[in-house]
């Protein structure tokens, strides 16, 4: 991934009349001057404080929905010293959290009711760090892309001509696709700008076959073609990195914290360069083929699982979902077809007969079917399972489609 520069997907289809479309974020990093930078911190550190005090409001007031909020609050706001448009952002921002606060709850997510978790998000107002995310729409910034500059808003009046740095590819899809809001972000001594991208992608074509991707821990992912990605130098990295953290949490030095602040998120930017080559080499492959891709749903993967302690962590720590999903965009991009078919019993079906037992898994490598006693290892098993099962609901669902017969 080029430096200063990310992508990643937001994995939603939007259709505009004919024209389907995969939504993007781009990442661009700013290069501001000190008198710019100190422009950017208060803005951010106000609207922030002013998201606190809205927040506060709502939950005193009860209040929670948009209009509600900024009847209650756009006066105050406006008062602060902030603009129009930043005032309904802060509102839009509060209401916005508290919209995903409810759902988080109604689904469960921070556990029953009653619960210490769920109490203690119930019983207090939403709050903001001082440098959380701003979103800006076009009447607060506006983008040079000739001369790669961007105008921005800010308490201490218009930012102009702040510089931003990002690989040729993609600066031509900001330039071609932006659409909607861009947020400011500030993370680990470096500003961002992440921008919205509405990318046309073609209408998927019809596959000649269909090339299964079977997930794991052991093999982070095997192909039906039997190709593996071997999940050991990742699961090694994880570990160092692991202890490393263990390590310098020890020492409590000042030293041990810079080190600690240096390294943050270092795994997780690992995994996802990890994900977007195995993603592209997949998609690339399928579409060369004239194949489809079939992935497993593996949606709530970890409350299914049944694993000791030692391997949970391995569980926990991997990306299933990121991986899925960048194969799920770059395939939409491509046209290549892609199906998510049910997980169940893809590990004990035999892909040959398709018989399914559980004693057909001997142990976690090898596969032996009791019906045609067909022997094979148990990813490339699970991974042809899984083409059979995507080929089976592609051609189903195009006979649902077809018109009945007169």
């Amino acid at each position: 991934m080029p430096r200063g520069v990310q992508v990643a997907p937001v994995c939603l289809e939007r259709v505009f009349g004919t024209i389907v479309c995969v939504r993007l974020v781009v990442q661009v990093r700013l290069l501001p001057t000190a008198v710019q930078l100190a422009a950017l911190a208060a803005t951010l550190r106000t609207c922030n404080a002013a998201a606190n005090e809205v927040a506060q409001a709502a939950f005193t007031r009860g209040v929670r929905s948009r209009a509600g909020l900024q009847r209650l609050a756009y006066q105050d706001l406006k008062a602060r010293g902030l603009s129009a448009q930043p005032a309904l952002h802060v509102i839009r921002k509060v209401a916005d959290a508290y919209t995903a606060l409810a759902a988080n709850i109604r689904v469960g997510n921070l556990g029953r009711e009653g619960s210490k978790r769920r109490v203690k998000a119930e019983g207090r107002p939403i709050s903001f760090r001082s440098c959380a995310a701003q979103p800006f729409d076009d009447r607060c910034l506006s983008w040079n892309h000739d001369a790669r500059t961007v105008s921005i808003w800010t308490t201490a009046g218009r930012m102009k001509d702040i510089q931003f740095a990002g690989s040729p590819d993609q600066l031509t899809t900001l330039r071609e696709h932006r659409k909607g809001e861009s947020d400011l972000v500030y993370r680990d001594g470096k500003w961002f700008l992440i921008a919205t991208c509405d990318i046309p992608v073609p209408e998927a074509f019809e596959p000649v076959g269909w090339l299964g991707v079977d997930l794991g821990i052991v093999n982070i992912a095997t192909t039906s073609d039997g190709d593996r990605a071997a999940g050991r130098r990742l699961n090694r990295h994880r570990r160092h990195m692991r202890d490393l953290r263990r390590k310098l949490q020890t020492k409590q030095t000042k030293s041990a914290k810079r080190r600690l602040k240096k390294i943050r998120r270092r795994e997780a930017r690992h995994a996802a360069n990890t994900n977007h080559v195995l993603s592209k080499q997949y998609v690339t492959t399928a579409e060369r083929t004239g194949r489809g891709i079939g992935l497993e749903n593996l949606a709530g993967i970890r409350d299914r699982a049944r694993l000791r302690k030692p391997q949970r962590i391995t569980l926990h720590s991997w990306a299933f979902a990121q991986l899925g999903a960048f194969i799920s965009y770059k395939a939409q991009r491509a046209g290549v077809p892609v199906m998510v078919i049910d997980p169940r019993g893809t590990s004990r079906e035999c892909a040959r007969c398709h018989h399914i037992d559980k004693r057909n898994r001997p142990s976690q490598a090898v596969f032996c079917c009791r019906s045609c006693e067909y022997t094979a290892n148990a990813d490339d098993n699970a991974s042809r399972v899984i083409a059979h099962r995507a080929m089976s609901a592609w051609n189903a669902g195009r006979q649902s489609a077809a018109p009945a017969a007169a």
